[in-house]
């Protein structure tokens, strides 16, 4: 088997979120850092608007992980275009913020989005992401200036024994493997004497889907097959699986280990939550998730103007499908607020009486 390359899920909550409607917000790349430095705004005219928007109808139609989907998009987006719907918008972040809600209102694809930047976005700024902590410290640009400051912020928040055999792990995102494997090999050695475990991503933004494999690992006796990645633009399907040796003490397969989800709960947090589900190897308390589960890449439109086009799609290896557009979908229904005090009582009654959980795994 081909060794999987890395791929990225882009991190929603560390986008910033920008009101779109009176009661909704996206979340949105936008020139953030950029408005916020001195210098002229920069006024986008009807060239660049329509240099972005035939990008955009391309990049759609080459990259789309759904082809037919891609095609639609494009029309919609043409027909707007053809009644005057963008000639108004001049302000870059405002027709980003317009773009990205037709996309999703067309597709309902959560990781779709539109990027600008009123610094020129490189060329090199639409690829994959660092592999290393090196070229993650040195590499300066667009996708640098929005994502590392938050992504590398998001991490282990707490690790805490809420009584002597029940352990809470509460993580904020999934940082690329090489940020995190330590943090995740200190936390699991912390936790390694419990004998149930509560795991809170109810704020967890997302973030890289070989550290959800790396974190799952910790939860198995043995070598297991997680996911199947299809890429459209290979053509190729890319297996995902548990790492075999680990820096950390191994949980195992069978003490309980319950999940708490809920809106928060984003994209690679969804990944590990739907997984651990899947396998019947943890139980689910909370709200349905998020709902993203197409892992996506950036394409540069033009000199100001990005794109997020999800190419890839998840297909679980048990279930023959993913989380995308219903979330995941808890074992145990509860309120975000009442979610961990439940977890905890139904733990510690499972610990008591050696009862198995209800409805673990569906």
């Amino acid at each position: 088997m081909k060794k999987m390359k890395k791929k990225w899920i882009v991190i929603p909550s560390l986008l910033l979120l920008t009101a779109v409607a009176a009661a909704a917000t996206i979340p949105i790349w936008g020139p953030f850092w950029d408005e916020r430095r001195p210098g002229p705004k920069l006024v986008v005219d009807s060239a660049m608007r329509r240099e972005a928007i035939d990008a955009l109808v391309a990049k759609l139609n080459d990259h789309y992980v759904f082809p037919d989907k891609a095609r639609q998009i494009g029309a919609v987006l043409r027909q707007r275009e053809h009644e005057g719907k963008y000639d108004g918008l001049t302000d870059g972040r405002q027709l980003a913020i317009r773009l990205t809600n037709d996309l999703r209102g067309i597709a309902h694809d959560q990781h779709m989005m539109v990027a600008f930047s009123r610094s020129p976005i490189r060329l090199g700024d639409a690829g994959e992401p660092p592999t290393s902590k090196a070229e993650w410290n040195g590499r300066a640009s667009f996708l640098q200036r929005l994502v590392v400051p938050v992504m590398a912020g998001r991490r282990v928040e707490k690790v805490d024994h809420l009584t002597p055999n029940i352990g809470y792990l509460k993580l904020s995102g999934f940082p690329p493997a090489f940020l995190v494997t330590g943090k995740f090999a200190a936390a699991m050695n912390d936790l390694a004497d419990t004998e149930g475990l509560i795991v809170d991503l109810r704020d967890n933004g997302g973030g890289a889907p070989e550290s959800v494999a790396l974190l799952v690992s910790y939860f198995v006796d043995g070598r297991t097959r997680l996911n199947d990645i299809w890429d459209r633009d290979t053509g190729l399907t890319t297996q995902q699986w548990t790492q075999d040796k680990l820096d950390g003490k191994r949980y195992g397969g069978k003490k309980p280990v319950l999940i708490l989800a809920g809106p928060g709960t984003m994209s690679a947090g969804e990944d590990f939550t739907y997984t651990m589900q899947a396998m019947k190897r943890a139980t689910v308390i909370g709200q349905p998730t998020w709902g993203g589960a197409h892992p996506t890449r950036p394409h540069r439109l033009n000199a100001h103007f990005l794109a997020l086009i999800p190419g890839r799609r998840s297909i679980n290896p048990i279930t023959g499908t993913n989380w995308e557009g219903s979330g995941v979908i808890p074992d145990i229904a509860a309120r975000p607020d009442d979610a961990l005090a439940l977890a905890k009582d139904l733990l510690q009654r499972r610990l008591d009486t050696a009862a198995p959980l209800a409805a673990a795994g569906h």
